[in-house]
């Protein structure tokens, strides 16, 4: 037990900051003035650093979008019934949902990972059965799941990661579902970042201020009874989050060892990233944050961890959809450093000095 998770932390190594300035070498001599295309610039730089490569290929995408229930949805902090996380499920499987539309329109591949759906699936090519358990208990009593079930989730994410890697995918969007996973984010970001309850908590699906109000009292409540460590990433992952959190982290973790970007989506997959860093705080620069969602916590996370968000679109689904609009960008900035021809190259003058 454990032995995946930490040959996977094991291999995960700091990018190599002198690519950095070779990709800035190549980017200054393309046929426009220095730094005029601003954050297509930085990330291509990433891209490079993160991959090794002066000329990195983004040619093969997919998004794993990760699944689970959560024991405190009983405590009916959330606008919508525990069955959707399989109805949705069942949705995603049959391309009808909107990471199905926008991967289709960046011609990226959907897996769902089952990490603890509290439903069985038939076996089905697009979903990768993983489940540890059907949900994990309510926090408000105790642990969201014990130890040993905090690893399994992440090596799960890990093995997922490794199982797209291996098939030749470069570029790995994360994306979630699960009602009740906005409250135990919220839970994890509060002790991690060591913010009060109310700096990271959002209305999530909807719920009305009577709700939400209840939604603080519970998540305080819920970190009171357990008490996580904030410097121990599976005590936290292990003691308020979520198997689909935990399976995000994991696929972070994965990525970073293997060297392949990684497209971050909103507020659930900040928290995975955020578990990440915990256990390997190497691992975040592997992270590449799409977008800003309107749960207040994401951007907390965003700052703690360095990241700098490509949009904000005022999103706040999940899924992956943030994370799909990533990867487009993310490729567009790939195509700009290997495709522009150079001042020499297309006989153009450079500036006057």
């Amino acid at each position: 037990m454990m032995e995946k998770l930490k040959n996977t932390v094991r291999k995960i190594k700091l990018p190599d900051p002198a690519l950095l300035e070779l990709a800035q070498a190549r980017l200054d001599n393309l046929t426009k003035p220095q730094g005029s295309l601003g954050r297509f610039e930085e990330l291509a730089k990433q891209v490079v650093s993160i991959t090794g490569s002066l000329s990195p290929v983004i040619n093969k995408k997919a998004v794993l979008v990760i699944a689970g229930d959560h024991g405190v949805a009983e405590e009916g902090i959330s606008a919508y019934p525990q069955k959707v996380t399989m109805q949705m499920v069942l949705n995603f499987l049959k391309g009808g949902a909107a990471i199905n539309v926008l991967a289709r329109h960046i011609n990226a591949e959907v897996q769902v990972v089952d990490l603890g759906v509290a439903a069985e699936f038939k076996p089905n090519p697009k979903l990768l059965d993983k489940k540890v358990a059907r949900g994990t208990n309510n926090i408000v009593n105790g642990s969201a799941m014990n130890r040993e079930q905090a690893i399994r989730a992440l090596e799960a994410g890990i093995e997922a990661a490794e199982r797209m890697i291996e098939n030749g995918y470069n570029i790995i969007a994360t994306g979630d579902m699960g009602i009740g996973n906005t409250t135990v984010s919220s839970a994890i970001a509060s002790v991690i970042c060591k913010v009060k309850v109310e700096e990271v908590t959002g209305t999530g699906t909807g719920i009305d201020q009577e709700g939400f109000k209840r939604k603080i009292e519970i998540i305080k409540t819920a970190i009171q009874v357990n008490n996580p460590d904030p410097c121990n990433g599976i005590d936290v992952l292990a003691k308020v989050g979520g198997f689909e959190i935990g399976g995000i982290a994991g696929v972070v973790l994965g990525c970073a060892a293997h060297r392949i970007p990684v497209v971050i989506d909103g507020f659930i997959s900040s928290v995975g990233a955020l578990i990440a860093n915990t256990i390997e705080p190497k691992s975040s620069h592997y992270v590449i944050a799409s977008h800003s969602s309107v749960e207040k916590g994401h951007r907390v996370i965003l700052d703690y961890l360095g990241l700098k968000p490509l949009f904000d679109f005022d999103m706040r689904l999940g899924e992956g959809t943030g994370a799909a609009i990533g990867i487009n960008i993310t490729e567009a900035a790939v195509k700009i450093l290997n495709e522009m021809a150079t001042f020499n190259s297309a006989g153009v003058s450079e500036k006057n000095e």
